[in-house]
């Protein structure tokens, strides 16, 4: 019996010294050796170059991160907010209306017209110019829209108010404050609730109570500029932007379902599997050009179309399909692609831009 139980333990530490220290050795001395910058994560410095040392590092060419500015590409959207230390997935059912509002959302601000009198041109001018119509000439006692988006969306209003800044919820925290009774009356419809709700649970009655006090307008947060010359978030309360464009894009579709909209890639409006995917395909980056070639002209004060095209050589020199083009649809890295942007054009920019 000691024979045998001998042999089994010889035999689990031979394993676990080969495999579990041996190997893993092996792997990391011949990565080191031969692929020093793979092995160190791909991480990338500000000229685009492969480096192993961290600090130079802004980032890896094998996970996305957040680039929100406009003269930027932006990556694919992230259920994981673009924390390699959480990726996931939404999981989110084609039928789930969580994802048709988030879907909504995305494509208020870059949703055109495929055809009629404005083919071409964004759908962003008539869902602000339709948001205050509706509310300035809505009857009296009548809910505005914001009102109805809350009451027909309220997982998408409460997300909206998780996904915002500081500014919005010590803005709807204030309004908890000042309103005793909603806050009261939220707690009694919902039983299990805290008796100290967050601001995101009480999205709705904030919502509806800001439409009834301040009609066509939204909660935007925005920069100030401060007294030692740098900027603190505060909310304005306006009719006009990405915000208002976001919110109201599906109740403006719904009430315009003749609009004739141009298709849009499927990676610009949904999520990888891991929420963490560092590309997106020509067709998305192509589609987001007209955007980033605008906002770097006006930086650089050139010609937008010399601009477009110089940035659209970079995107074909930059491209790529998974073996050597066998396989899948051309894709770009969007770390690659705007740091490409920031050392062509950056140090040309203005003092200030």
């Amino acid at each position: 019996m000691f024979k045998h139980l001998r042999a089994s333990l010889s035999l689990l530490l031979a394993t676990v010294v080969i495999f579990c220290v041996l190997y893993p050795l092996v792997l990391l001395g011949i990565g080191k050796t031969i692929f020093p910058a793979q092995a160190a994560g791909s991480l990338i410095d500000r000229k685009g170059q492969l480096t192993t040392d961290p600090a130079k590092a802004v980032g890896s060419r094998l996970i996305a991160q957040a680039f929100t500015k406009v003269e930027y590409f932006q990556p694919r959207p992230s259920a994981a907010s673009y924390n390699a230390a959480a990726s996931q997935a939404s999981n989110y059912s084609a039928n789930n209306t969580a994802l048709r509002d988030r879907v909504a959302q995305s494509l208020g601000p870059i949703a055109k017209y495929r055809t009629g009198p404005n083919k071409g041109k964004p759908v962003a001018p008539d869902i602000e110019k339709w948001f205050a119509e509706q509310d300035r000439t809505k009857a009296k006692g009548a809910p505005g829209l914001l009102s109805q988006w809350a009451d027909s969306h309220p997982t998408a209003a409460g997300n909206w108010v998780k996904n915002g800044d500081k500014s919005l919820t010590d803005y709807i925290a204030d309004w908890q404050k000042a309103h005793p009774k909603e806050v009261a009356d939220w707690i009694k419809d919902n039983p299990p609730a805290t008796p100290e709700p967050q601001p995101a649970d009480v999205a709705v009655p904030f919502f509806k109570s800001f439409s009834d006090q301040h009609p066509g307008k939204f909660p935007s947060s925005a920069d100030h500029p401060t007294a030692d010359g740098k900027t603190e978030k505060k909310i304005d309360l306006v009719s006009e932007g990405s915000d208002v464009q976001s919110v109201f894009f599906d109740l403006w579709l719904q009430a315009h379902s003749d609009a004739d909209l141009e298709q849009v890639p499927g990676d610009l409006v949904t999520t990888s599997a891991s929420g963490l995917d560092p590309h997106i395909t020509l067709d998305n980056a192509t589609y987001q050009l007209d955007r980033v070639a605008g906002e770097w002209a006006n930086k650089l004060k050139r010609d937008k179309a010399e601009v477009q095209k110089e940035i659209e050589a970079l995107l074909k020199e930059k491209a790529f399909a998974p073996l050597g083009g066998l396989v899948g649809v051309k894709l770009i890295n969007v770390l690659e692609i705007n740091l490409a942007l920031v050392n062509r054009y950056e140090p040309a920019a203005p003092a200030g831009k």
